[in-house]
């Protein structure tokens, strides 16, 4: 079940779920009722066997009665012949067994009881009479009274033929009741069981189909993904092998480029040191925009070589502290910061596992940025802070997971958050050449910075009052245990 837990959707899973409990319940319904039937027919089984047992009773006592009337005719018809009595002598004890054991049997029946008792007065009555006319025969009284004495029994043992028909009838009346209950249970029995037994069977019917069906697609879907992925793989290599020949060809341009630009602005700078006073003011001012142009292309030039080797050089990832990355790129650009007296607040960053080189990159170009868009007479004010977050936080994070984040903040000009997807996009800029200095790549380095860490990049903006970047990088590059993120302590840090 677990097995099927793990391939099947949730909801096919209640379903079938729901399926075979359904059967599981039948079937236990069926059990049940079908104990409750047997003990029914069982019941009626006992009752049918008792009224068998009072007929069976009641049998004996027409047989004892007639043994007692055989008895008495036979002496009297012999005139006295005492083998006729043995039979009569055999019989007359038993009766007050046989009426209690009878007694006892329909001991639930209040009529049936009052009919013992009559039987039982009947019966003395009859034997009383049969001794009168054995004493008469015994005596050798007139035939006359003897005639009597057999008229007066003949009487009384049609009264108990009677009553034992009414009671035998009775019983006869009770034994098709019960015969027909148990009938009817067991008839009920059958088909609960049969219903029952045709509903457990589609239910389980219909789930095995649903499991199967299911079963069946994802199979194909798998199929199908096993496709694609053999044919993404194809892609991938394809795609790999082109993104090596590219990464090959910007390189070796790169380099191949870099040659002739050097040449430009050493030829260039020959030229304006050895020969400016011979050049007129309009050569003097061409000199310069070709220098200058130079010095951009060869500006470019390098920064395309850091974003290819972002991705084409694979450098393992190692601990970092973060203040320690700060620091140096604070120290780097040191001049920078002087002339523009920029003030820095830096908190107490953690320790998490990156490439150091790429962290250094990232840093530096972000606070080149903060750096680089400020308000004209407003001096740059930066803040660096770090926290942790769980994954939960952003929807493009993996959930569960533990998250680094750090914001770097400025005073500067800021922009329209509309074009907060433009920045990011290689040689994409929002002011023109003239006015900003850079290449439109340094933004683009942080995105593949942070992509290759599997972070996130985003950023916060109003024109006038600054930009806040919050970048969210991993604390491990692996679902192992997570470090905790360091506590915060806030210091300041004025440079200039």
């Amino acid at each position: 079940m677990k097995g099927l837990r793990a391939v099947l959707p949730k909801a096919v899973r209640k379903r079938i779920t729901f399926g075979f409990g359904t059967a599981l319940l039948l079937i236990a319904l069926g059990f049940g009722l079908t104990l409750y039937s047997y003990n029914q027919y069982r019941k009626a089984s006992d009752r049918i066997e008792h009224s068998q047992q009072v007929t069976n009773r009641l049998g004996r006592i027409l047989s004892l009665i007639t043994d007692v009337e055989t008895g008495e005719r036979g002496y009297l018809a012999s005139s006295g012949d005492g083998i006729y009595l043995e039979a009569f002598d055999v019989a007359v004890p038993k009766f007050t067994p046989e009426l209690n054991e009878i007694r006892s049997l329909v001991a639930d029946n209040p009529q049936q009881l009052r009919n013992v008792d009559s039987l039982s007065k009947r019966i003395d009555t009859k034997i009383a009479t049969a001794y009168q006319q054995v004493d008469a025969v015994k005596k050798k009284l007139p035939i006359s009274i003897a005639r009597t004495y057999m008229l007066l029994g003949k009487s009384r043992m049609d009264r108990v033929r009677q009553l034992l028909k009414t009671m035998n009838e009775i019983e006869q009346a009770r034994f098709e009741t019960y015969s027909e209950a148990a009938e009817n249970s067991f008839r009920n029995t059958l088909i609960i069981i049969f219903t029952l037994s045709l509903l457990t069977f589609v239910t389980l019917i219909v789930s095995y189909n649903l499991l199967e069906n299911e079963l069946n697609t994802r199979q194909k879907t798998e199929d199908q993904l096993r496709a694609y992925e053999d044919e993404l793989q194809d892609k991938i290599q394809l795609l790999e092998i082109s993104n090596e020949e590219l990464e090959r060809f910007a390189f070796v341009a790169s380099h191949d480029m870099q040659e002739p630009l050097r040449k430009i602005q050493s030829f260039g700078y020959l030229l304006r040191d050895r020969h400016e006073e011979g050049l007129t003011p309009d050569g003097v001012m061409y000199l310069n925009k070709i220098l200058q142009s130079a010095e951009r292309m060869s500006k470019m030039i390098k920064d395309l070589l850091n974003f290819s080797r972002i991705s084409s050089k694979k450098e393992p990832f190692r601990m970092v502290r973060l203040a320690d990355v700060v620091q140096g790129v604070l120290s780097d650009q040191e001049l920078k910061i002087k002339a523009a007296e920029a003030v820095f607040h830096i908190d107490k960053l953690a320790v998490i596992e990156a490439v150091q080189s790429q962290m250094d990159h990232l840093f530096s170009n972000l606070i080149s940025n903060a750096l680089k868009f400020t308000q004209p007479g407003k001096a740059p004010v930066i803040t660096i802070k770090g926290a942790a977050v769980d994954g939960d936080t952003y929807p493009e994070l993996i959930p569960g997971k533990k998250y680094y984040q750090i914001t770097v903040a400025d005073n500067g000009i800021g922009f329209n958050e509309k074009y907060i997807d433009h920045i990011f996009k290689i040689f994409q800029r929002l002011h023109g050449k003239s006015t900003y200095e850079g290449t439109g790549i340094g933004l683009a380095i942080c995105k593949r910075i942070v992509t290759n860490h599997k972070g996130l990049i985003t950023a916060q903006s109003q024109p006038g009052v600054g930009t806040t970047f919050i970048i969210l990088l991993p604390e491990k590059q692996t679902q192992s245990i997570h470090d905790n993120a360091a506590t915060h302590e806030t210091s300041t840090y004025t440079i200039g």
